[in-house]
């Protein structure tokens, strides 16, 4: 089978617990584009994020971001959108900070946060996960849910990181019960994303090739996380990094080696080392 499009999740993927992408890696991806692959970003992170990154690895395509909520080469014309409605983020918010929690809403621009007295590295964790707040701004305020009466939004992503186990439970069955229409993603241990029904990195990826003419069965992708598992089950070929969830292992075609051990740039050269290069 030759292979048109390869999809990369970021943490835990192409970056190393160090936050840092090796030169192995990056050598692999610029391989991989010189044989006429297209080459694309599938993560949980917002749009400029990505972007910095993609920069880093000289990938000028369209990204998925926000688990596929916005599919984008650039802030003007996105491929694929899919927004939480500005009543409903507002409904959602109202519900949050009833509980002791930082919620996040996150556009493909910037963020809103609120600010919460917690003593510990948990939002500082929060802040670095979503990039350089030089090149996404993030503006902290005393209630998100009034910022957002005064200047209504509607975001790719909803984001909250609970302190309490208990009133976790309590918050996420409320929100269950009250919110219809929206996709809850579990992205670490008291840390949820909440995006629009039916948004996925699987169907963001499926509007990319929609948009470049290329086939599921055409795709390899490779990720890490269990927002990756609908992804992963859905190319022709799909990749699990070593230090991949056990959900992630059971769907993939083919396991690779952890992030610390250059999976990524180890799978590319033994997929595609035989693969004669795309014709386009």
């Amino acid at each position: 089978m030759r292979y048109r499009l390869l999809a990369l999740n970021v943490d835990g993927t192409i970056l190393r617990a160090n936050s840092k992408i090796s030169r192995q890696t990056k050598d692999a991806i610029e391989y991989v584009k010189d044989k006429g692959v297209y080459v694309t970003l599938a993560t949980a992170r917002p749009f400029p994020s990505a972007k910095k990154l993609a920069k880093t690895l000289k990938i000028d395509g369209c990204l998925i971001t926000s688990d596929g909520a916005y599919v984008s080469s650039s802030l003007e014309e996105p491929v694929f959108v899919r927004r939480i409605k500005e009543e409903k983020a507002l409904q959602i918010v109202d519900i949050l900070e009833q509980y002791h929690c930082h919620v996040r809403v996150l556009h493909e621009s910037y963020s809103i946060g609120n600010k919460v007295s917690q003593v510990n590295n948990l939002i500082a964790k929060m802040t670095i996960g979503i990039g350089d707040p030089l090149f996404y701004p993030i503006t902290f305020v005393d209630s998100v849910g009034e910022q957002l009466i005064k200047e209504p939004i509607a975001p790719p992503k909803i984001q909250v990181q609970f302190f309490d186990p208990k009133e976790q439970i309590k918050a996420m069955n409320q929100l269950e019960k009250r919110v219809r229409g929206i996709n809850i993603i579990s992205s670490a241990p008291g840390r949820f994303d909440f995006v629009h029904e039916g948004v996925s990195k699987a169907r963001g990826l499926q509007a990319l090739g929609q948009h470049l003419g290329i086939q599921a069965n055409e795709m390899v992708a490779i990720g890490a996380n269990d927002n990756d598992v609908d992804m992963i089950s859905q190319v022709g070929l799909g990749v699990a990094m070593g230090n991949a969830t056990q959900a992630v292992k059971n769907v993939a075609d083919w396991l690779t080696r952890s992030n610390e051990q250059d999976g990524v740039s180890y799978m590319i050269r033994e997929v595609f080392r035989k693969q004669h290069r795309v014709r386009v």
